[in-house]
């Protein structure tokens, strides 16, 4: 297993642009020939011409990029190109005001091919804003396909929902089999489900239903919308071409919330009257170390004999074996020491510490969308079954407080996160924002331009240079900032 983590680090290491030492175990002329990759593109909402979208990936520049024209909710956004870490600039982000019709039922499709109504009108539904960023990896690919897409797949898991989202009613339990003909009441669907012969011993026992809120329909909607984008990038990745995978954070507003889902290394934070709120947590291999070992316990044939799922704080060396050392496994949170087996000397499941723990020595984040093809180097283990595309999902209730226009939730990609923390990104927002009057609507892009400028640094002879001298971050960079106090009269 050795040799083809040598390799692994040899291929990292020629990806980001330095040549690859030749170590044991490297297989001269095994790759396969690279796909090709779908055209490089930004978001549509920067409008750039040909001449600009060629300025934008230069990595000598690093020129921050922002709207022209005013996003929806007066949201600012800003991003930049990496230092070289990759050939183009891999995120990818969207901006949307989606329509969410209802489900028409088969009555109302009869009219309209007759010419009963005219399609589209008396449309009943409800709108979403929706901002989300995608942090692509092993290629632009599944990010561009994320941005155009998941809005599409949230609205279609919203349609069946139009109705009971809008009612105040409790969600009812079953929905009737003809479920696009509307909304059916709740107390209806209770007196059929009561027409149904129950056992007696079942009485005592089954007459009582979960409650089950509209927030948690809503976070349903949106989990399997993931996985149904999930699902079509398996399915369209050989037509489409579609190399690697990315990491997915979103923010939908609907109905007085925001709803931000996380599924990556991306981060979320709202900042009200100077406090943070985090919106999200980072999905590392540190942070989902017990869930990783317990599938890996479940299903060892996902491990291909290479790799055991135990823990220890380093890697155990043949002439250590009989003695005791400390590790872990999935039931543990703290550790203990074990006698050390043959077992034992497989290469571990989760290795590294912090920003380099990877998975099967090969990836660092454990929840995205794509990768569906991903394998541990020079071998037949595929990753994709430790990697889950479903997000968490955290929910704001804008309607339980009183905003400021300096409120603001924060989204960024781990370009932004991995040289400054919340507190400094809440000092950049305070700071900012004082500079401008409340009713600029140009003050949220020229926070997430700020924010952008100080996480890059300043270009100098030892590279992108922080204010305090430290690296600048040289991954890709994007920025949403989104006012808490609602569009205004800005939409």
């Amino acid at each position: 297993m050795l040799p083809r983590v040598r390799a692994a680090v040899a291929q990292l290491v020629s990806a980001l642009g330095a040549p690859a030492p030749a170590g044991p175990g490297a297989e001269r002329g095994s790759e396969p020939p690279p796909e090709p990759q779908p055209p490089r593109c930004r978001p549509p909402f920067l409008q750039l011409s040909p001449g600009e979208l060629r300025r934008a990936g230069q990595r000598a520049l690093r020129a921050v990029l922002s709207p022209r024209r005013r996003l929806p909710w007066s949201a600012g956004y800003a991003e930049v190109i990496n230092a070289g870490k990759s050939q183009h600039n891999e995120d990818q982000a969207c901006c949307e005001v989606v329509f969410v019709e209802r489900r028409p039922s088969p009555r109302g499709q009869l009219a309209s091919r007759e010419g009963g109504r005219e399609p589209g009108r008396g449309r009943k539904g409800f709108y979403f804003h929706y901002w989300a960023l995608f942090d692509g990896h092993a290629g632009s690919g599944a990010a561009v396909m994320a941005s155009k897409g998941l809005h599409l797949h949230i609205c279609e898991q919203l349609r069946d929902l139009v109705d009971i989202l809008q009612d105040p009613s409790p969600p009812p339990t079953c929905l009737p089999h003809n479920a696009g003909a509307g909304f059916v009441e709740p107390s209806r669907v209770s007196l059929a489900e009561d027409d149904e012969e129950v056992p007696n011993d079942a009485v005592p026992r089954f007459h009582l239903e979960k409650a089950v809120s509209h927030e948690s329909l809503v976070i349903g909607a949106i989990e399997n919308a993931f996985k149904h984008m999930d699902d079509q990038m398996e399915q369209e990745r050989g037509s489409q071409h579609l190399s690697g995978g990315c990491c997915a954070l979103a923010a939908i507003y609907l109905m007085g919330k925001f709803y931000v889902a996380n599924a990556g290394d991306s981060r979320a934070i709202i900042i009200r009257n100077g406090e943070i709120i985090p919106m999200s947590r980072e999905f590392t291999p540190e942070t989902e170390r017990q869930r990783l070992q317990f599938l890996a316990f479940l299903k060892p044939e996902l491990l291909g004999k290479e790799f055991t799922h135990l823990e220890f704080p380093r890697r155990i060396q043949p002439k250590e074996l009989g003695k005791k050392m400390l590790y872990r496994d999935h039931n543990m949170t703290g550790w203990a020491y074990k006698k050390i087996e043959e077992e034992d000397l497989k290469f571990p499941l989760i290795y590294g510490e912090g920003k380099k723990a990877r998975v099967m020595a090969t990836i660092g984040v454990t929840r995205g969308l794509g990768d569906h093809d991903l394998k541990v180097f020079s071998s037949n283990i595929h990753i994709k079954p430790f990697l889950s595309c479903f997000p968490e999902v955290r929910v704001y209730d804008l309607t339980q407080y009183e905003h400021c226009p300096d409120d603001v939730l924060v989204l960024g990609t781990d370009g932004l996160w991995d040289v400054t923390d919340d507190k400094e990104v809440a000092g950049v927002v305070m700071e900012v924002l004082m500079s401008y009057e409340p009713n600029d609507p140009c003050r949220y892009t020229m926070v997430a331009r700020e924010l952008v400028v100080r996480s890059r640094g300043t270009l100098k002879e030892r590279g992108w240079r922080l204010a305090n001298d430290k690296l600048g971050s040289g991954d890709d960079i994007s920025v949403f900032v989104i006012p808490l106090g609602g569009p205004g009269n800005y939409t």
